[in-house]
């Protein structure tokens, strides 16, 4: 059988969404440019992401974040390497990111800052060391005429116009939803773009795989325990990354289940719904999938604050559907 090496994709992300914005009346093309941004900005952290050794910014700088949590050198600069790239976008009015306290409001709704961008801007830094994939997330949302610049921000995920992450791994690969499916995008080193590779992804079901770390197994409440017992007994397998993009990347493209669950310590949970569950919830569901906390859609949950925790349960719709079942 003969084989064609060939790589003749040249379908590149900022193409493909201009391609999509064509579709609806009145588009004016500003989205893309966001997207370009952030394109520029995640090819920059991948390539540091891949020198980090080499260049010597691997390790902790010795300070927290407004987390409470010890920043890594790779943190900060992929921080700031997000905050120059999207803060000179004309159509850009907030910026708001898990390592800075307070959002960076750039400019005013009259004078063009339509959208709001939120990211974490290196999920899993701490696995950098041992060579564990890393990522980026990041959620966007439309600015609204009327009300404060700082209620503007917390909305519902419900109410994001484009959500998505990119994994530093084996290869830089672009996840991405704008409520239109989910497609997948892999940064093609030979001519710097990310060119589309899968369109409209969906999630498999009949998986039997769970995503969580049992070392906390004594601080889950009894439905979580329960439901882990029921598993173990019941043939499934475990995977867990311990990089929140990585582990929910495998879980969109296999099936399964991922499971952050509050604990003794976490009572409301750890993750941040603003730059990590929103997002990551709008692309599960967009792929097929289901996403909640503590029972609750994850995407109807009304912000209270910028930096809210929250528990995430997310993945194929039949695996959601048992955990819920023997948690409940």
């Amino acid at each position: 059988m003969k084989h064609n090496w060939t790589n003749d994709n040249l379908t590149s992300l900022q193409s493909h969404i201009l391609a999509e914005e064509e579709k609806y009346e009145g588009a004016t093309g500003e989205f893309s440019w966001i997207l370009s941004a952030i394109s520029l900005a995640t090819k920059a952290i991948g390539n540091k992401v891949r020198c980090a050794r080499i260049e010597g910014v691997i390790g902790e700088t010795g300070s927290e974040n407004v987390q409470g949590e010890m920043q890594h050198k790779l943190d900060v600069i992929s921080n700031e390497l997000i905050l120059r790239c999207l803060g000179s976008r004309d159509n850009i009015g907030i910026l708001a990111s898990e390592e800075n306290e307070v959002p960076f409001f750039l400019r005013k709704r009259n004078d063009g800052g339509k959208y709001a961008v939120l990211f974490d801007p290196l999920d899993g830094s701490s696995n950098i060391d041992v060579s564990v994939g890393v990522g980026t997330i990041f959620s966007v949302l439309r600015l609204p005429k009327e009300g404060s610049r700082e209620d503007a921000i917390l909305q519902e995920g419900s109410k994001q116009v484009a959500a998505g992450y990119v994994l530093y791994g084996s290869s830089t690969i672009l996840v991405l939803t704008t409520g239109n499916g989910v497609d997948m995008f892999v940064l093609d080193q030979a001519i710097g773009s990310f060119v589309l590779v899968e369109a409209k992804l969906k999630i498999p079901t009949d998986n039997n795989v769970y995503s969580i770390n049992e070392a906390y197994t004594t601080k889950f409440d009894d439905g979580v325990r329960s439901y882990l017992d029921w598993a173990h007994h019941n043939n499934y397998s475990s995977r867990y990354i311990g990089s929140m993009v990585a582990d929910v990347h495998r879980t969109l493209l296999r099936g399964g289940i991922f499971i952050y669950p509050p604990t003794s310590d976490n009572v409301d949970g750890k993750l941040r719904l603003m730059y990590e569950a929103n997002p990551m919830a709008m692309i599960i569901e967009q792929a097929g999938g289901r996403a909640i906390a503590q029972g609750n859609r994850i995407l109807e949950i009304k912000p209270r604050g910028l930096h809210e925790r929250t528990s995430v349960v997310v993945g194929s719709a039949d695996q959601v559907d048992l955990f819920v079942k023997h948690t409940t």
